[in-house]
């Protein structure tokens, strides 16, 4: 799912729950709201299977209810648009349960995102959220950040040209990351505050403490950057440890913040 995960044809009602319970962390509650249309409709089975495996890459838990909303997309696709999400999603799910190390699904992980390349054409709202799954592959598994910034490249631009903010928002951290690699910390800074300002205009609060984190590593000065791992620190509490993966790069909260919680 990239955005908010909706479309022209999304009930606002529904769509609008959905992103205010994702957004907090709450992926069960906001699949459980399709689940009836999921039962049937593909594009619900799809966004259902995004919130799913959302869920696994922020907690490290849920995997057998991903893979079991990620079949059920599957058996529902009906044409190469479809197919080409859905094994998109397959090769996020493997991405996610290689890189926090619950099963070394690498391979697999490549292959159903070449699958679902040869399958979305050019032009498919799908493409841009391929291209930046593509450059995670690059980044975090094959270890090969310009092949990454380029995939990443491909998919800000098709981001931008289908508004959809909040891939940007994943764009520009991800984008920034490798330019802090390379010592562009001016190019970082950019980037990452771009990320940050995306995720607090959207209410991406699940994805604020990260972003917040992530521009404090380009921060010059060392009592801003506090101030921003410290409000990481809030959020991160205020959300019950998620996403879980943050929790070493946080520092522990004073002990009269301890004892006002």
């Amino acid at each position: 799912m990239s955005g908010s995960g909706t479309t022209a044809d999304d009930d606002p009602p529904l769509q609008t729950a959905v992103w205010r319970l994702r957004s907090r962390a709450c992926w069960t509650d906001a699949a459980a709201l399709l689940g009836p249309r999921a039962a049937t409709d593909p594009a619900a089975a799809l966004q259902r299977t995004s919130l799913l495996t959302e869920r696994c890459l922020y907690t490290g838990t849920g995997w057998t209810d991903a893979e079991d909303a990620l079949r059920t997309a599957e058996a529902l696709a009906q044409d190469d648009s479809e197919r080409g999400a859905a094994a998109c999603e397959r090769g996020y799910l493997a991405y996610a349960s290689t890189l926090l190390g619950a099963r070394d699904r690498a391979d697999e992980a490549s292959v159903a995102l070449s699958r679902a390349a040869a399958l979305l054409s050019p032009a498919a709202p799908a493409r841009p959220l391929l291209d930046f799954r593509r450059g995670l592959i690059a980044q975090n598994i094959a270890d090969s950040p310009q092949s990454a910034r380029a995939a990443y490249r491909r998919a800000h631009a098709g981001a931008t040209a289908r508004g959809d903010e909040l891939l940007l928002s994943f764009t520009w951290r991800h984008l920034a990351s490798i330019s802090l690699r390379e010592g562009e910390l001016a190019e970082a800074r950019h980037g990452f505050a771009e990320s940050l300002r995306i995720r607090e205009e959207l209410g991406y609060l699940v994805g604020t403490a990260p972003a917040l984190i992530s521009l404090a590593d380009a921060e010059p000065e060392p009592e801003v950057a506090a101030r921003l791992r410290a409000e990481a620190g809030r959020l991160f509490r205020l959300l019950g440890g998620v996403p879980t993966w943050l929790a070493p790069r946080l520092d522990p909260p004073a002990p009269e913040t301890v004892e006002a919680n």
